[in-house]
């Protein structure tokens, strides 16, 4: 009987694949850098050469026009106020519930854990109307804190939902070990899981802090009076009254991304494998 070799087969070509990267790339970062050109020219020359590079000469001096007109150095510190007392309110409410649901077997914590995961996907506009009346009564309209407190309420079922998954893949001994020492529920918290769970504390706190700096509908409603606006309201209103000018108008929309673009460029790395350890331990 004689035995034929299979032909060899032949090795899948990795072309399409570049070409399909390629082009994702070009649709992710084509209109920033169209942004980036055109916050460099005047506007006459985006008028003439929309998408191009700038050809008549760098004009800086749209960053301090838009910097100034903007108020962005108001809107900065409240934007970054906000966010860091979200990621920081969000962490310690998210990460609390989810020690409480994974590690001190609560009863019904199966179902909680169900409802953080249906609450994350509820459409915020259903309870704005109501929670504005609330709010106005409370004092807490153009009060800084009561967004800082609808942030967290948002984004804490996420965060418990995602350190989680963290938690439960811990083995119990380090807990036996910290309890047999006399550590108290909390200091077992403190000194031994958020250790241990910190890449996902890192991708929680991330992507809060990108939301948080992106959000509009909430801030916008809420906040009203020019010395608490965030960047994305001072963009906006600033949008609206030089909106004609597109050269000022893309060296505030350059202001106001640039530092969350720099954040997430040098966590990237932590935020990716936070996310994807979360996803396999669930």
């Amino acid at each position: 009987m004689i035995l034929r070799r299979r032909p060899p087969r032949r090795a899948a070509s990795l072309v399409p694949n570049y070409v399909v990267l390629t082009l994702l790339v070009i649709f992710s970062l084509g209109p920033l850098l169209v942004l980036g050109f055109n916050s460099l020219k005047t506007n006459a020359e985006i008028g003439r050469n929309p998408l191009g590079p700038p050809l008549e000469g760098l004009h800086w001096e749209n960053f301090p026009a838009a910097w100034e007109t903007g108020e962005y150095s108001v809107a900065l510190k409240n934007s970054l106020i906000i966010v860091v007392s979200t990621v920081v309110g969000v962490c310690l409410v998210g990460g609390t519930a989810a020690y409480a649901l994974a590690r001190l077997r609560l009863p019904g914590s199966d179902f909680f854990t169900m409802y953080f995961l249906v609450g994350t996907s509820l459409p915020v506009q259903l309870f704005l109307v109501p929670l504005y009346f609330l709010w106005a009564k409370l004092g807490l309209v153009d009060n800084p804190l009561g967004l800082i407190i609808i942030y967290v309420a948002l984004f804490s079922p996420f965060a418990a939902f995602l350190l989680r998954s963290y938690m439960v893949a811990i083995p119990s001994d380090f807990e036996d070990a910290a309890r047999v020492d006399g550590a108290s529920d909390w200091q077992v918290f403190v000194r031994v899981i958020v250790p241990l769970t910190w890449p996902g504390f890192l991708t929680a706190g991330l992507v809060t802090g990108l939301w948080a700096w992106n959000e509009f509908l909430f801030a916008v409603t809420f906040l009203h009076k020019p010395e608490v606006m965030t960047v994305t309201i001072s963009y906006y209103n600033f949008a609206g009254r030089y909106g004609r000018d597109w050269g000022l108008t893309s060296a505030a929309a350059l202001i106001m991304i640039l530092p969350i673009v720099a954040l997430f460029l040098a966590l990237q790395r932590q935020f990716i494998d936070g996310l994807t350890e979360g996803g396999l331990k669930a």
